[in-house]
């Protein structure tokens, strides 16, 4: 059983509209985030991922249900615990004349961090060489890396990133994507929130999938596409009789043009078995790769249609 950095039960956040009317944004969220590594915290646009959020940050109140930082609960035991975290949750403010090593040099003084660790911060976010420019002269994706590197000032175990990529360019995007890969690996445990797949999946070794507020799966990033092993086949002599041949050995089988199947399985052998015995030879067998998109599509579309099952949680306890 892994030690829990973030851990959250029954977590509800309500809000109540101009007409009088409840809105529930978080609805009876359990979540749970092991130490160490990249969690992605994934769901559509306002699915309830920035206010769960601030209430683990103490800037809004839930409903109800519970909440743990490092197995303290929070919001009453968040002093305690708040030195060990570090957060982007909204646009980092930073005084646009100053030189980002100057901005930095100042926030580093109210909490009593040194040079050393300055210097360590823009490193470590790959702006060593660029730190002497002023603030008005950077990217979007250098500003977003400098307002990682004031988090990491005071050297967090855990750090809470709100949808960092948001506006950036694919440069600026594979910028912020190093950052986090490059902290998930010197052990800083990183809560990545984002609707960006593609990204994501480069960094994660865990992820949380959340629609309308509720918890739609839980785990490792390799359990939760387990279930979607498949294997492309190409047979260009007759791929109709090939899975008829296929269907009928009990393997789900879809026609994708051009001779080429998609064929649901794990067991690649189970294939070439059936088709030899029916004297159907293929010219193709490949696996294809997992996607992390294509399962949160998936899993969020049947959330939005009601016809979702019961969440999943593997491999994050």
């Amino acid at each position: 059983m892994s030690e829990l950095v973030i851990e959250t039960e029954g977590l509800r956040k309500e809000f109540r509209t101009r007409r009088g009317a409840r809105r529930v944004a978080v609805a009876d969220l359990d979540l749970a985030v092991p130490r160490g590594g990249v969690h992605g915290f994934l769901g559509p646009n306002g699915s309830g991922k920035t206010t769960t959020i601030r209430m683990l940050l103490g800037l809004a109140r839930p409903t109800r249900g519970s909440m743990r930082l490092f197995g303290e609960p929070v919001p009453r035991r968040l002093p305690v615990v708040i030195g060990r975290v570090g957060a982007v949750v909204e646009s980092p403010k930073f005084s646009p004349n100053l030189t980002a090593r100057r901005n930095l040099l100042l926030l580093a003084r109210t909490i009593g961090a040194g040079d050393d660790q300055v210097d360590a911060a823009v490193e470590t976010v790959g702006l060593t060489g660029r730190e002497r420019d002023r603030y008005k002269s950077f990217s979007l994706g250098m500003k977003q890396r400098l307002a990682i590197a004031a988090t990491l000032l005071k050297d967090p175990d855990l750090l809470i990133l709100d949808e960092p990529t948001n506006g950036l360019d694919p440069a600026g995007i594979r910028e912020i994507r190093d950052t986090i890969r490059t902290l998930g690996e010197r052990g800083v445990t990183v809560l990545l929130s984002s609707h960006i797949l593609a990204e994501v999946q480069q960094v994660c070794t865990s992820a949380t999938i959340i629609g309308n507020g509720r918890l739609l799966a839980s785990g490792t990033v390799a359990d939760l596409l387990a279930g979607d092993a498949a294997f492309r086949v190409r047979v260009p002599d007759d791929p109709a009789r090939a899975a008829g041949v296929l269907a009928a050995a009990g393997l789900s089988t879809t026609a994708e043009g051009d001779g080429q199947l998609r064929v649901e399985t794990d067991r690649p052998e189970s294939i070439t078995r059936a088709l030899a015995e029916a004297g159907i030879w293929l010219s193709e067998l490949s696996p294809v790769r997992a996607d992390l998109e294509a399962f949160f599509l998936d899993l969020t579309a049947q959330d939005r249609l009601g016809t979702a099952a019961a969440p999943a949680e593997v491999g994050t306890r």
